[in-house]
């Protein structure tokens, strides 16, 4: 839909839902929608909504859950909105807003993830934005910024033919430019339910790909030709649309070559879907069990050190931590030259500032999951290093973790058989060498069993750290290329 919210949608006084995302509704937000005091839950994003956030809406005494993310909202946060004290969830992110983030009422318990990609806002530390300036160094610092913007602008009137040039023989040859720019195309441009009905040949079980708790994820060719995974989510179940806002919430702001990436998403109030980077090669779950693919001891990894990249990025590269919390080989996906990428961020957990660790209900693959997690619903950082140890074990083996040898889990079996008795538990495929090249392999293979065998570790504080992990993987891949 496009045009302008009517100023009629103050009179809608019964309603309690209203869902207008992913349309192109422009101007304001009219203020005749404060009238609406029993609305419970509202979502306006992916719109280009302009204008300021009207003050009025601080009478919506019901709302409970507002999304006014991805638009050109532009002003300050009103200070009255601080009244509404059900408000639980409230997210502008990627609007152009500037100036203090109210710190009173519902504020006290919002995520700073609600409020990044903005103009200029400021305030309270646990929102990660600086603080905000005096008024005279406030108009300080706005003249020193004029005089900057008008120093680029006369920069940008002298070069830009120069700067047009660069640019385009840099993308020649950093990427390829056919995908490269047709992915580029796609990321700004909505992509309508009926394109993806199209593209996925209604979503036909032909062009089934995967399917897991929420949903399914089928393989798409939109009209330009660029191959699509389309991850649709089964509506059915209420899970499903907190795991769709998740992996929206925690994808869109995420940026690592080992980390699948998000084209678009296309949600309306009966079909929710992601639209992601298709992997040609399927997921390590396929090469390690099907008889009609084989990855040698430099493939595997490889595709562990790619994992143990992303990792490292969520945990440690982050604003604030990411706990992807369903680590298994099925959620680890292949492009068309084998690198490894991480996907289904759909029971991920974002940790606050000074957060070391969080209670949830939902759990994630039995066999891979931490001590603490089963038992206690407790998840940290720690719980991811455990399931990568657990997923490290199980690329070398060839062992499912919950595949059993008597009474010991693939953990414990490979723990006591080392290192006399390696060659029982290596993958029965990688050994196919002889003698002394033999011996170096195997040796390298207890390095890497080793340190899952550190990841696993029954205590999270004995547990290795991803930083460390891709260090001493690195270390290993060094000495298996010496060879």
């Amino acid at each position: 839909m496009v045009g302008s919210l009517p100023p009629e949608i103050g009179k809608l006084k019964a309603v309690t839902l209203i869902d207008l995302s992913m349309n192109q509704f422009s101007d304001g937000i009219p203020r005749e929608i404060g009238g609406l005091q029993t609305l419970v839950q509202l979502s306006l994003r992916h719109n280009n909504l302009q204008g300021a956030i009207p003050d009025s809406m601080s009478n919506m005494v019901g709302l409970e859950f507002l999304d006014l993310s991805h638009n050109n909202i532009f002003g300050n946060i009103p200070k009255s909105l601080e009244k509404l004290q059900n408000l639980k969830y409230f997210n502008i992110s990627v609007n152009k807003l500037y100036g203090e983030i109210p710190s009173g009422g519902p504020f006290k318990n919002l995520s700073s993830q609600f409020f990044i990609y903005n103009e200029a806002l400021c305030g309270s530390s646990r929102f990660s934005v600086p603080p905000c300036p005096t008024s005279s160094k406030h108009r300080s610092n706005r003249k020193k910024l004029l005089v900057l913007f008008l120093l680029l602008g006369i920069a940008l009137v002298v070069v830009p033919s120069t700067f047009i040039v660069l640019w385009i023989r840099y993308r020649k040859g950093k990427r390829a430019p056919q995908q490269a720019d047709s992915l580029f195309a796609i990321t700004r441009e909505r992509i309508s339910y009926y394109e993806l009905i199209q593209a996925t040949d209604a979503l036909s079980e032909s062009n089934l790909i995967g399917s897991g708790s929420f949903g399914s994820v089928y393989k798409g060719v939109l009209r330009s030709g660029t191959a699509i995974a389309v991850k649709v989510f089964n509506l059915q179940l209420d899970a499903a649309f907190k795991s769709f806002d998740t992996e929206c919430e925690v994808l869109c702001s995420l940026r690592h070559r080992n980390l699948v990436k998000v084209i678009t998403s296309c949600s309306n109030l009966d079909f929710k879907a992601l639209v992601l980077e298709y992997m040609p090669n399927g997921s390590l779950e396929k090469y390690l069990y099907s008889h009609n693919y084989f990855l040698d001891t430099k493939q595997r990894l490889s595709i562990m050190i790619d994992v143990a990249c992303a990792l490292e990025y969520l945990h440690h590269g982050c604003s604030l931590p990411v706990i992807h919390c369903d680590l298994k080989p099925t959620n680890v996906l292949l492009d068309e030259d084998m690198v490894a990428h991480l996907s289904d961020f759909g029971i991920s957990k974002l940790l606050d500032e000074d957060q070391g660790d969080l209670y949830t209900k939902t759990l994630a693959t039995l066999g891979y999951i931490a001590p603490e997690y089963g038992l206690e619903g407790r998840v940290s950082t720690k719980c991811d290093v455990y399931s990568y140890g657990v997923m490290l074990l199980e690329t070398f083996t060839r062992r499912k973790p919950n595949e059993y040898e008597g009474d010991l889990s693939l953990k414990q079996w490979v723990s006591y058989s080392l290192p006399e008795s390696l060659m029982d538990v290596v993958d029965a495929n990688l050994v196919t060498t002889t003698g002394n090249r033999l011996q170096k392999e195997l040796d390298i293979v207890a390095s890497i069993m080793k340190v899952a065998l550190d990841c696993c570790a029954e205590s999270p504080a004995r547990r290795t750290n991803m930083k460390d992990v891709v260090g001493m993987l690195q270390k290993i891949k060094i000495q298996l290329l010496a060879y």
